[in-house]
């Protein structure tokens, strides 16, 4: 899809127009959480089902959805966002794309989330949650930042649990998440019967400790889980190299929006400007 400038919306002063590829343009909030390479990785590192119903939990933009849609990678999917503004954003962004006919967006909170509000159980919750607990770390001056970074509106066993009530038997639940905290993922994910079944560790680059981490779990699976060989991100830098590079390995994630053990069956690549990630 190439959008004309004609085809643009309108946007107020607290909001730009940022190029993701040449299939996506997304509307961001200046003063607000902008996407990442958290985003971009779980985007990839959900496996491609064309005929799955999704939700997300906590959209923020939609990107992430967005991106899943782009890719064919979901059939449709519902984007559980607590923030007005970013819900409205969330829509606004589908109807840009032209994908408002499989990204819907619903203003609710996830720990009040149930097959019933969605009207069925689904086969894929995905979610780039929270990662601090409120009053750690810096206190953002913006509360919707303060909000999309801490456990505000529940933390990671709220999010487990909504995974676990919205998924069927052998759904799968994938998310990204901090290594420090690692074991308290694990925890709430056995308390909503979900099983961890693939794991990677993400690494800036080989001297680095791990800066985050992906999972994907299912619905009462059996005890099993594969951890991969770990991602890193970056070149070795060269002395007085200011810009880093990708690693090859890490670049065709970006490219293919999949990972190296998935098959790229499906049509057109994405091709991700390097210049988005943070």
């Amino acid at each position: 899809m190439n959008l004309t400038p004609l085809s643009l919306p309108p946007l107020s002063d607290g909001e730009r127009l940022d190029e993701v590829n040449e299939q996506i343009r997304l509307i961001q909030k200046k003063k607000g959480l902008t996407f990442g390479t958290d985003a971009f990785l779980l985007a990839a590192y959900i496996r491609r089902s064309p005929n799955s119903i999704a939700v997300e939990l906590g959209g923020g933009t939609g990107i992430i959805s967005l991106l899943l849609a782009a890719r064919n990678k979901i059939k449709q999917v519902t984007v559980a966002e607590i923030q007005q503004p970013y819900a409205e954003l969330i829509e606004r962004n589908a109807i840009l794309n032209g994908y408002d006919d499989k990204v819907k967006s619903l203003c609710m909170d996830v720990r009040s989330l149930t097959p019933s509000v969605i009207g069925r159980e689904v086969d894929l919750v995905y979610s780039n949650p929270p990662y601090m607990k409120c009053n750690t770390g810096k206190r953002n001056t913006e509360d919707e930042k303060y909000i999309a970074r801490h456990e505000v509106c529940g933390g990671i066993e709220d999010f487990c649990l909504a995974a676990g009530r919205l998924l069927r038997h052998g759904g799968r639940f994938v998310c990204v998440w901090r290594p420090d905290r690692l074991s308290e993922l694990f925890s709430a994910l056995g308390s909503a019967k979900l099983e961890p079944k693939r794991m990677t560790f993400v690494h800036a680059d080989a001297q680095a400790e791990p800066c985050m981490v992906l999972v994907e779990s299912v619905k009462v699976g059996s005890p099993s889980m594969r951890i991969s060989a770990p991602l890193l991100l970056y070149r070795a830098q060269d002395d007085g190299q200011s810009k880093r590079i990708l690693t090859p390995e890490a670049q065709k994630i970006y490219d293919d929006c999949c990972f190296p053990s998935e098959t790229n069956a499906s049509g057109d690549n994405i091709h991700i400007k390097t210049s988005q990630i943070q």
